[in-house]
């Protein structure tokens, strides 16, 4: 099984991660997948890749809570490591209007800058979208080069699946919000379709029931593949199978 996205290099683990990567692998975990969130993440994450190579990947990018007015700086940062270091995408990138809109414009700019080098690279992108998909897809329809990657921890609508699929082949991220009793992620699996998820944690974010509230790990994604496999009738093994074989391909992982 492949957790998709994890942040397992933050803080939060800095007194148990081994024990963490531990726990992961003893659940058959086979790769994990570790999404920046700026300049400040590029030390640990580059420790990581050291200190389990084969385990897990990196992929580099600015969050877009991340994004300030030097975001310019911050992208001429994180531009030249993609020359020296082997990622497997461009993320975690996107915007977030949730809390704050006052860096709306500057999300986009810096989104826009980023799904550049996608294209200049040949790498997906890992697309963090809340309160903000229209002005997402706006960016997303000004790159003319075709573009892949994954919309994480999707919570969207039927119609808001239909809006992204119209603009590309792409795959939709599913984490412990599914579990959650009043989600509504569980009513667009069917519609997204097994052969277009892939499975995440989002660790230390978004623990799954049975351990929501708790800090969330890498190995809990087993929670979510059953719950995902209960939703549409489907082995476990299957969901596993499936998802990992679409984490895969898009992030040429093995």
């Amino acid at each position: 099984m492949i957790d998709s996205h994890s942040h397992l290099y933050c803080e939060a683990f800095d007194d148990d991660r081994d024990d963490v990567m531990a726990r992961a692998r003893a659940a058959g975990l086979r790769h994990i997948v570790l999404p920046a969130e700026g300049p400040a993440s590029v030390e640990r994450l580059h420790a990581m890749q050291q200190r389990w190579p084969g385990f897990v990947s990196v992929a580099m990018g600015l969050h877009p809570e991340e994004v300030r007015d030097d975001w310019r700086d911050a992208l001429a940062t994180l531009r030249p490591l993609f020359e020296r270091h082997h990622y497997v995408a461009v993320g975690e990138i996107g915007t977030d209007l949730y809390w704050d809109r006052t860096y709306r414009e500057q999300q986009m700019l810096a989104l826009e800058r980023q799904l550049q080098w996608c294209a200049e690279l040949d790498l997906p992108f890992i697309m963090h979208v809340r309160d903000s998909l229209d002005e997402t897809l706006e960016v997303l329809d000004g790159i003319p080069a075709p573009l892949r990657g994954v919309f994480h921890s999707f919570t969207g609508t039927v119609e808001q699946v239909e809006q992204v699929r119209r603009r590309g082949d792409f795959y939709f991220g599913v984490n412990g919000i599914v579990t959650f009793k009043k989600s509504t992620v569980k009513d667009i699996l069917p519609v997204v379709g097994l052969d277009r998820l892939l499975l995440e944690t989002d660790s230390p974010y978004l623990a799954p029931v049975p351990h929501r509230g708790k800090r969330n790990e890498s190995a809990w994604v087993t929670h979510v593949a059953a719950f995902v496999a209960q939703c549409l009738a489907v082995s476990v093994d299957e969901v596993a199978a499936t998802t990992d074989e679409n984490a895969n391909r898009l992030f040429r992982l093995f």
